[in-house]
């Protein structure tokens, strides 16, 4: 076993000595030890139950002969740092939960490893640890907010958000807005709607690192902790076969994850992420071939903020397992990965049927016949950019106006609650890409605020920044290169021409290369001063195109 090395041999007696003082017995000693990552904080509500999930793996690794040994993981609320310094100590997070995951993992020889996130950056962050550290590892999340009431319909927290905006337009009362408030988010867990937190929940399960049910269960729901179980269980399985993360995170896994990204409609954020996971994996994933899998990948999923429906009703409609057996009636998905189950994705799906079709689509009547992101490029975007187009009104597919230049996301919220941007107008949000922020924040303010000041279906969106899976409208982020490496995002003038052609996956400004060149001769960048570790991020992370990765600089 891995964990001989802490626990066996005349010259492990000191290492003994120190699981004495901890508790342990000799009996427990000589079982495997399998780390538990639990991410519990009292600042998250998708983590605020964490505690009760790793309970309930502690006792399925128990059962199962292992010794559970639980250890912390960090995270942040993306929706309490949201419009503030707080957002650029979001994305930074990823990187900080993978290298201490590591470093807890590999210092005291664990034999395999359940992890228990729920939250945007701590899901991710705990997968390329995953693939990193590479010991048997299993994933079980908090599970879903249930979705809020108010009138009688279902609602979330992008419903609070754009309430903000239709307060400062004057169409929503403050005594409205305080009964959202009261209402939006009635439950501990992720928030209730197809954002980056359950978006990745949703992945896990698609690349085969989650049991059925990762991605949808309710937090709530007495079916999560028996799923943590199963989880606590199942990892001494994995330990037992030697069945490790990168024999599960293939390429063609990571080629299923982005077919079911597209198929469920998810959070751009997926972008950055899944190219991340699959860096510390061995695999090179080149968000080229997004456009190719969308093209053929009919979008199955309008949950919130795209349309109607919310997790529990995923959940009830089958799940992702239902979403992924409705792909294979196009022969879209490599059904012979292996996953945690022990099984491939083909034996865990064959039985999971669509109990709603009015939830998961089936593929003879797709919400549409291309998958929802779409990957953008042009003069504005060389390298790429990202859209939610399952969240994009039909009129604003094709949209040409008049660049409202922004160098910060204060100012232009300013601008829309000032009621200075209209119909027509494209906003530019720059110097917030992972350089340039630094920490690359999320834009639900500005967007939110767009929507709620009633002009979603008329103005567009674009930053190097990015959206939080809570956004909706024509909101274009990961513009690559960067503002702050002089990419043209920052060449832009008020009151250019920016056109926009989300079908033919298009985006540029109508300005002549010459004048372009002109303006890059004269371009000085927006100097934005940090210190501790956004400055140390700043240095070390790489473009969004690249899923802002941190590599050292080129000796």
């Amino acid at each position: 076993m891995r964990s001989d090395s802490v626990k066996c041999g005349t010259a492990q007696a000191p290492h003994r000595s120190l699981f004495n003082a901890l508790g342990y017995t000799e009996e427990e000693r000589k079982r495997p030890l399998i780390g538990i990552v639990c991410s519990y904080n009292e600042i998250v509500p998708g983590h605020m139950n964490l505690d009760k999930i790793a309970e309930a793996v502690k006792m399925g690794v128990a059962m199962a002969g292992g010794t559970p040994i639980m250890f912390p993981a960090i995270a942040v609320c993306d929706g309490i740092a949201m419009g503030h310094t707080g957002m650029k100590y979001s994305l930074v997070t990823r990187d900080l939960i993978a290298d201490s995951t590591e470093c807890m993992t590999l210092a005291h020889g664990f034999d395999g490893l359940v992890c228990i996130p729920n939250c945007d950056k701590n899901v991710p962050g705990l997968l390329m640890a995953a693939a990193r550290v590479n010991i048997p590892t299993i994933f079980v999340s908090g599970g879903p907010m249930l979705a809020g009431r108010i009138d009688g319909h279902k609602t979330s927290l992008s419903s609070m958000f754009e309430a903000v905006g239709s307060v400062a337009a004057g169409t929503m009362t403050m005594e409205k807005l305080c009964e959202f408030e009261e209402k939006a988010c009635p439950t501990c867990g992720s928030c209730s709607g197809m954002y980056t937190a359950n978006s990745m929940n949703c992945l896990t399960e698609a690349i085969g690192m989650g049991l059925k049910g990762n991605g949808t269960v309710p937090a709530v729901y007495s079916e999560r902790i028996r799923l943590a179980k199963h989880a606590g269980m199942k990892i001494m399985e994995l330990v037992e076969k030697d069945i490790k993360p990168r024999d599960i995170m293939t390429e063609d896994a990571f080629m299923n994850a982005l077919i079911v990204d597209m198929a469920l409609g998810c959070s751009t954020n997926s972008m950055l992420h899944l190219p991340a996971i699959a860096k510390e994996a061995g695999v090179d994933l080149n968000l080229d071939i997004a456009n190719e899998l969308s093209a053929k990948t009919p979008n199955l999923c309008h949950l919130a903020p795209a349309g109607p429906t919310y997790m529990e009703d995923l959940n009830e409609a089958g799940g992702v397992y239902a979403v992924m057996n409705e792909l294979t009636k196009k022969n879209l998905l490599k059904l012979d990965c292996m996953t945690v189950s022990g099984q491939t994705i083909g034996e865990n799906i064959k039985n999971c049927v669509n109990r709603n079709p009015e939830v998961i689509r089936p593929v003879e009547n797709p919400y549409s016949e291309t998958g929802g992101i779409a990957i953008l490029k042009g003069n504005l975007a060389p390298d790429s950019g990202v859209v939610k187009r399952s969240a994009v009104v039909t009129e604003m597919m094709v949209h040409q106006g008049p660049a409202r230049v922004f160098d910060c996301e204060e100012d232009a919220i300013a601008a829309i609650k000032g009621g200075k941007i209209v119909a027509g107008d494209v906003v530019v949000i720059r110097y917030e890409g992972p350089k340039g922020g630094p920490g690359m924040r999320e834009m639900l303010n500005p967007t939110s605020a767009i929507a709620g000041m009633g002009l979603g279906s008329s103005v567009a969106l674009i930053t190097d920044g990015r959206f939080s899976g809570a956004s909706r409208g024509a909101s274009i982020g990961h513009v690559s290169p960067e503002a702050a490496v002089g990419g043209p995002i920052a060449l832009v003038k008020e009151g250019d021409i920016i056109s926009i052609n989300i079908p033919e996956n298009k985006l540029d400004v109508l300005v002549s290369d010459e004048e372009m060149a002109k303006r890059k001769a004269e371009w000085k960048p927006v100097e934005k001063p940090v210190s501790g570790y956004l400055a140390r991020y700043r240095e070390l992370v790489t473009s969004g195109n690249r899923g802002a990765v941190l590599e050292l600089p080129a000796k």
